[in-house]
């Protein structure tokens, strides 16, 4: 008599629980989205040190280093200078792994997934023909 085969399932069983373990796609387009909304709120209210805090840690170090000044004084250059807006209400997300998109009325931000949650890793972004997106904010 033979041994039952149990290998190729519990391999399946181990993929299941790790994708488990991250949370199911709708929970972490929810996550997505909820950040995404605090990012649009803070945003609206002008609150810089907010809008810095969701950032991705390249992305704010980027911001810095381009604006030549702390990241709440070149948030708030971007949005004076309208280079960054409020985008109005969320269209899509897509979320690829620990990546995600979402697409709003006015804008499409990216994300990525920390230890600590969703940071924004480029804002700002317009769609180009046949060419990667051109973001105002962006990680290096």
């Amino acid at each position: 008599m033979r041994a039952p085969r149990y290998g190729p399932a519990i391999g399946v069983l181990a993929v299941l629980a790790a994708v488990s373990a991250c949370g199911t796609l709708p929970e972490r387009r929810d996550e997505v989205t909820a950040e995404v909304t605090r990012f649009e709120q803070a945003l609206r209210a002008g609150q810089h040190e907010r809008l810095c805090a969701a950032l991705a840690p390249a992305t704010r170090e980027e911001l810095e280093q381009s604006a030549e000044s702390r990241c709440g004084q070149a948030i708030g250059r971007a949005i004076g200078e309208r280079e960054l807006s409020a985008a109005g209400a969320v269209r899509t997300v897509d979320v690829y792994g620990d990546q995600a998109r979402v697409v709003l009325e006015g804008d499409t931000l990216f994300l990525a997934h920390f230890p600590t949650g969703w940071k924004v890793t480029a804002a700002g972004c317009r769609p180009r023909p046949q060419r990667p997106y051109a973001c105002e904010i962006k990680g290096g």
